[in-house]
This record gives C-alpha cells, sequence and structure tokens, in this order.
C-alpha cells in the first residue's frame, strides 16, 4: 500500500493513538556579497546566470575560497545556538546528480561540522517554553534554481521544458539539524512552526541573513514519524522538503500526521522518502525515496584546506554578539509594562521592531501599542500585508499620539489623520493642516454651536436645571456633529452646564 491511496485520520484522533516525532532541518542563506567559494556577487533579483564564475559553474580547472565572512557567520549562529564551535573542521563532497548542482556534487560539511551540540528555547503561543536540542549547524552551498515550463503543477512532471539558474548555485548557507524533537505531542505543529520563527528571529538579530521566507532565504525541510507510544523505537520518517513559511510549517506538520496515521491503521509501511508540499491544497505528495548518507558517496574535498577557526577569534565573535531575541522581549516587556497575553499578541503580529522604534520616538508604550495593534493591525489585516508593509512609520505614528496627548486632536480625529497619512497625504502635522481636523477650542464658537443645539431642543435646559444629567449627551452629540467632530468633548459638556446653569 502506498501512502497516496489512504484517506486522512483526524488530528486529534492520530494523536491520541500516536506519538509524533519531528525534526527540522533549516537551511538559511548568508547575507555575504560573494559566494561561498568564489567572488560571484550575491543579490537577489539579477538576470539569470549573470552572477556566476568557472567555480560555481564547476568547470575544469576552477578552484574554490572559502569566504571568511560565511565562516564568522556560521560561528555567530553556532554561538546563537548555545552550539560547540569546532576547532577544527573540514568540507566534503556530497555527490548527486541534479541539473541545478552543475558540479555533480555539492560542497558540504558531513563528519565535521563547524558546530554541534547546542540548543535553543521557544515559546508557544500560550507561554510555555520547549526546548529544541540541535544536533549540528553546518556550512555548504547552495544550488541553482529549476524552472519547469508549461504543466498544470510547476514541477518537472507534465513540464514542456525546464530552465535553470544558476545565480544561486554558491551562494553561502548554513544547515540547522535538530536531535529527533521529542514530547511534544499534540502540539507538534505548534513547535515546529515555533522553532522556525524562533530561527528566523535568531538570524535577523544576528545580521546574518535578510531571512526572508518569501525570498528562499529560510527553507525548512520537516521530518515526521509516528510511533504507538513514547517509550516505542522511533518509526520510519518522511522528510516534506523548502516549506517556507510559518503557517506551512505547522500545516505540513499535521497533514503528515494525519495521512501516516491512515497508513499505518490501514496496515500499511510508512515509507522513508522525500515529499514535497503544496501550498494550494495543503498536502503532501511523495517524492523520492529518502536517500541515506552512504547513498551520497561522501568523502573530504581535496581542494579546500580544514577550517581552524582560533578559539581568540571565537570569543571576539561571542563577546560581539548582540541582544537574542528572546533576552530582547523580556527585557522590552519589562521596560513597557505589558501583560503576558500582550506581549504576545505582539510578537505574534511583528510589531516588537515597530513599536520600540516609535517608543523611542517619544510615543508612550501604551499609547504605541494602541495604534499597532489596534487600527494599524485591522488595517493590514484588510490589506492582507504584513504590519511592517504598512506606509506609515514609527515616528509618524509617534507624531499622531504626540498631537492626541497636546490637545490638538482626539482619537476619533487621529483615526482620520491616519488614514490621510496612509493615503501619501504626508506627516500627521501636514494632514492636520490641509484636511483642517484640528480641534475646535474656541470657546465662542464652541457656545454659538451649543446655543442652537438648545434652541433645538428647548426641554433639555429644564430636564438638566431638575437634575436631569440624561439629556446633556444629546446637546453633545449635536455639538460634535456641527463641529464635524472637532470639539474637546469635555470641554463641550463644561460649557453646556455653564449655559444652562
Amino acid at each position: 500500500m502506498t501512502a497516496t491511496t489512504v484517506d486522512l485520520v483526524d488530528y486529534a484522533d492520530a494523536t491520541r493513538r500516536y506519538d509524533p516525532v519531528i525534526g527540522i532541518e533549516v537551511h538559511v542563506e548568508l547575507g555575504t556579497l560573494t559566494k561561498m567559494f568564489c567572488a560571484a556577487e550575491v543579490s537577489f533579483g539579477a538576470e539569470p546566470n549573470t552572477q556566476v564564475t568557472p567555480v560555481s559553474l564547476g568547470l575544469p580547472g576552477a578552484l574554490p575560497v572559502v569566504n571568511g565572512k560565511a565562516v564568522e557567520y556560521a560561528i555567530r549562529i553556532g554561538l546563537a545556538l548555545n552550539c560547540e564551535i569546532a576547532e577544527t573542521c573540514r568540507f566534503a563532497r556530497k555527490n548527486y546528480f541534479y541539473p541545478d548542482v552543475p558540479k555533480n556534487f555539492q560542497t558540504s560539511q558531513y563528519d565535521e561540522p563547524i558546530a554541534h551540540d547546542g540548543w535553543i528555547d521557544v515559546e508557544l503561543e500560550d507561554g510555555t517554553v520547549f526546548r529544541v536540542e540541535i544536533e549540528r549547524a553546518h556550512m555548504e552551498e547552495d544550488a541553482g534554481k529549476n524552472t519547469h515550463v508549461g504543466g498544470a503543477t510547476g514541477r518537472i512532471h507534465g513540464a514542456e521544458y525546464s530552465l535553470v539558474d544558476y545565480n544561486r548555485a554558491g551562494i553561502p548557507l548554513v544547515e540547522i539539524v535538530t536531535r529527533p524533537i521529542t514530547g511534544a505531542g499534540e502540539r507538534a505543529p505548534e513547535v515546529a512552526r515555533a522553532y522556525v520563527q524562533t530561527l528566523r528571529d535568531i538570524f535577523r538579530a544576528l545580521d546574518v541573513s535578510e531571512a526572508r521566507m518569501e525570498r528562499g532565504n529560510v527553507r525548512a525541510d520537516v521530518n515526521l514519524s509516528l510511533r504507538p507510544t513514547p517509550e516505542s523505537p522511533l518509526g520510519t520518517r518522511t522528510e516534506t522538503k523548502n516549506v517556507n513559511s510559518f503557517r506551512s510549517v505547522e500545516r505540513a506538520v499535521r497533514y503528515e500526521v494525519s495521512r501516516q496515521a491512515a497508513v499505518l491503521d490501514a496496515g500499511g509501511t510508512v515509507i522513508q522518502e522525500t515529499r514535497h508540499w503544496h501550498e494550494d491544497t495543503g498536502i503532501t505528495t511523495s517524492g523520492r525515496v529518502k536517500s541515506d548518507a552512504e547513498d551520497y558517496r561522501y568523502f573530504p574535498e581535496p581542494d579546500l584546506v580544514p577550517v581552524a577557526p582560533p578559539r581568540e577569534w571565537i570569543e571576539e565573535i561571542r563577546a560581539g554578539l548582540p541582544e537574542l531575541p528572546v533576552a530582547r522581549r523580556r527585557r522590552l516587556q519589562g521596560e513597557w509594562g505589558y501583560a503576558d497575553a500582550e506581549m504576545r499578541d505582539v510578537v505574534n503580529a511583528g510589531a516588537i521592531d515597530l513599536i520600540e522604534a516609535t517608543v523611542s520616538a517619544g510615543t508612550s508604550p501604551a499609547g504605541a501599542r494602541k495604534w499597532w495593534m489596534g487600527e494599524l493591525a485591522r488595517r493590514a489585516k484588510q490589506d492582507d500585508v504584513e504590519l511592517a508593509a504598512l506606509t506609515v512609520t514609527p515616528a509618524q505614528i509617534a507624531q499622531l499620539q504626540g498631537l492626541v496627548d497636546s490637545g490638538r486632536i482626539n482619537d476619533k480625529l487621529a483615526r482620520q489623520v491616519l488614514e490621510g497619512v496612509l493615503a501619501g497625504e504626508g506627516d500627521p502635522e501636514q494632514v492636520v493642516v490641509a484636511r483642517g481636523l484640528e480641534v475646535v477650542s474656541d470657546d465662542g464658537a464652541l457656545l454659538a454651536a451649543i446655543d442652537d443645539a438648545l434652541a433645538a431642543q428647548p426641554d433639555v435646559a429644564a430636564k438638566v436645571r431638575g437634575g436631569n444629567l440624561g439629556p446633556v449627551g444629546a446637546i453633545i452629540g449635536a455639538v460634535m456633529k456641527a463641529t464635524r467632530g472637532q470639539a474637546d468633548a469635555g470641554r463641550v459638556r463644561e460649557l453646556v452646564l455653564e449655559r444652562i446653569g
């Protein structure tokens, strides 16, 4: 029985009867100026096959040279993941034959990685902390990119022809491999997602990569197996390749749990294979039988000497590491006075940098959170974009809140000002002036509007004098309407009571 001919088991039922074990291999493209073993430029979006050299194309006689900055970045990553940094390590040739690997082998690290035996704590949305053990982090080079033209799926099966772009071939990568992640149970998809997101945040904090998943800077291979109980031996695993969003990592784990449970329930055998993730349908499909290490015929790269980073250099790199995301979040939460749930919402919305910059521009933490997690979060959801993609800056939000704090506009007017800023009409100050949105604070103008409202509702004064203050709200509402919401409601109330009294 093959894995593609079975129905799915309900996820909750599957995790009641089977223990899921996950393992994740994350590849991060390093943000160096040149490739791992040659001086070819690295930049996103260049014309195909314009960023190549004889080395990256594997031409005869071309010899590689290790990129020192890539080694430094790999060490930074290893230290941030609490890994041991090898005193000496070496590159190996991983032999396989695909069109996007022009040398017919990938220069990688096999039995001697630059970093090993680490760990990282990841925090789930409810605050639960889960420790993930890191087996290794090793350096290697990326492959080129195949484009399959024609056909319905964009894959090679059914395509009319294929094109290869070698611009990506040779870009420096660090691959981070976990040990089997056990004990997550039904929360395995959450743990997988949180782990990849934590790594992405670390890469950005270290400034070793843009870490943009939509560009393929960070890609995850998700391994999953099921076993009857936590005490049972590990089951046969599948590896879902090149999953490139946090949501997809979570969905891929859930799908594979349900699919493998169905295979096992039907008396079948899970095949050790790579699988493709389909974002549109939310399923995985069979790729190829998974190769073991011996299938790649690893042997030491004869054209590269071992890498032996001096201990002094490693300690210098360690001393220069920035504050890592978890420590930074805890510090900022204490400084801002946010509750745990509030801080989790900020982190999950990707708003922490925006709020920090807004506070630095002079706004209170409460004021910054009000805008980014309120009106702007709603706008981002409406436009289906990230908060940071909105056309408003932290400095503009700080200016907007400053106008509110000074009394020049109220919150209702501020929302109109924000609309103008998002529409490209300028900074908040410019929008206020151009749209005439400043609060009406002239008592003369307010009294005139109050007198008109009282004249239109002559019974209000008598009711108020009789001790019933409820009708005052109707007068305030009429004044606010007459001033297009630009009156200070508190001041209007004071003047109404003075007028009637």
